[in-house]
């Protein structure tokens, strides 16, 4: 096992090119086995432009080589027993994803709207992460990423594991409400009635410092082959995987299903990118994309590096979402800064979550300050255009 010195090396060293880059449902770097890496291939693409000027952008580096799990997992077993009632049914759903993957990114844009339309390079990135079940209260579950990477350097020497907090998705079962996104970086509180909510299971996605990002009422179908939830369409945030590149569009509305399969799951993303000068006012449609995130199931592979990071820093992450509660509880409406460089917002956090976890003995009170005053740090008081969250 890596030693916890050399792990905190890596990450210091590791966390500047990284910061900027992870994105909500994808990851900054490309983790596979060398044989994989035969470039972006896509079904869908556009066939009279210049193959040069349509070379998916992403992740670059590789990693050692994985173990795919090729039989029916328990966790899918279990889903698919007899004599479940719906909800049960649900939850194991939800619970199926929890796991060590192997995942891939690849988002492409498939239609152009504009007369003038020029196609941009799609995107496609890789790697290995992690799905924790960090609470499960029966009709609340929430599942948090975690990166657990390594890579192969320009030796030929495999650097790592690297660690790095991911996206995390709560479920809860007809839940009354939840802050959904307006456009401006503006977030307000949508109440949904008890007859409109009967049987759907709400999903609300978070950002990697636990900020908000989008949230959506949904139901779940299952077949033999498989469960798949579809949630309504909700407008999102700007993507970081975009973010740093583009500067013509402001925020996604999209559609999400995820799909339950016996050897691991797979998000499906049908998105808009759209002009929203101000909260609900969409005044431009760009174009239509399609997103495929694969979370393949692995085995063999050690995420103990990000077993133990989650043990350390549990504590700080939970005051993190603690003060994110109690701020949308106070708010029917929030703003958020637009930021240019979202890294000066979430950078504190990573840090003192690191120091953390290197065994900084920080007292509860004084990271429930920094927290506070962190956090404190994004709050705008009126709609902001510009920066994705």
């Amino acid at each position: 096992m890596t030693s916890g010195r050399a792990v905190r090396v890596a990450q210091h060293s590791f966390l500047a090119a990284l910061i900027g880059l992870v994105a909500v449902c994808g990851t900054a770097l490309a983790q596979m086995a060398p044989e994989e890496a035969s470039g972006g291939r896509y079904t869908f693409s556009w066939p009279y432009e210049a193959e040069d000027a349509l070379k998916p952008r992403g992740g670059t580096t590789k990693g050692p080589p994985v173990t795919r799990v090729t039989k029916m997992t328990e966790a899918f077993q279990r889903l698919q027993a007899e004599g479940l009632s719906t909800f049960e049914r649900d939850r194991r759903a939800i619970l199926a994803m929890a796991g060590g993957y192997r995942a891939s990114f690849d988002f492409l844009e498939v239609v152009g709207y504009p007369a003038d339309y020029i196609p941009k390079a799609p995107y496609q990135s890789w790697g290995t992460e992690y799905v924790y079940v960090i609470a499960d209260e029966g009709d609340f579950i929430s599942l948090q990423h975690l990166l657990v990477m390594s890579i192969i350097d320009d030796e030929g020497e495999v650097r790592g594991p690297f660690i790095n907090k991911h996206w995390r998705q709560d479920w809860h079962f007809e839940a009354a409400e939840a802050h959904t996104y307006r456009g401006a970086n503006t977030w307000e509180r949508t109440q949904r009635s008890k007859k409109a909510r009967a049987g759907q299971w709400l999903q609300t996605v978070w950002q990697v410092d636990d900020s908000p990002r989008y949230a959506a009422w949904g139901e779940w179908q299952h077949e033999d082959e498989y469960s798949s939830w579809q949630g309504e369409e909700t407008w999102r945030p700007l993507p970081r995987r975009e973010y740093s590149v583009r500067d013509d569009y402001d925020a996604l509305v999209g559609i999400n299903r995820q799909t339950i399969l016996p050897t691991g799951w797979v998000h499906e993303q049908r998105n808009e990118k759209v002009v929203v000068p101000s909260p609900d006012r969409m005044t431009r449609r760009l174009a239509m994309e399609y997103g495929i995130a694969r979370y393949d199931r692995i085995q063999g592979y050690d995420f103990s590096e990000g077993d133990a990071y989650l043990k350390a820093t549990a504590a700080f992450w939970g005051q993190v979402r603690d003060y994110w509660d109690r701020l949308l509880a106070d708010h029917a409406v929030l703003h958020l800064k637009a930021q240019s460089d979202q890294a000066s917002l979430f950078l504190p956090l990573f840090r003192r979550a690191s120091e953390i976890a290197e065994g900084a003995d920080y007292s509860s009170e004084a990271n429930a300050a920094f927290v506070r005053e962190t956090i404190n740090g994004y709050l705008a008081d009126a709609p902001e255009r510009g920066g994705g969250y």
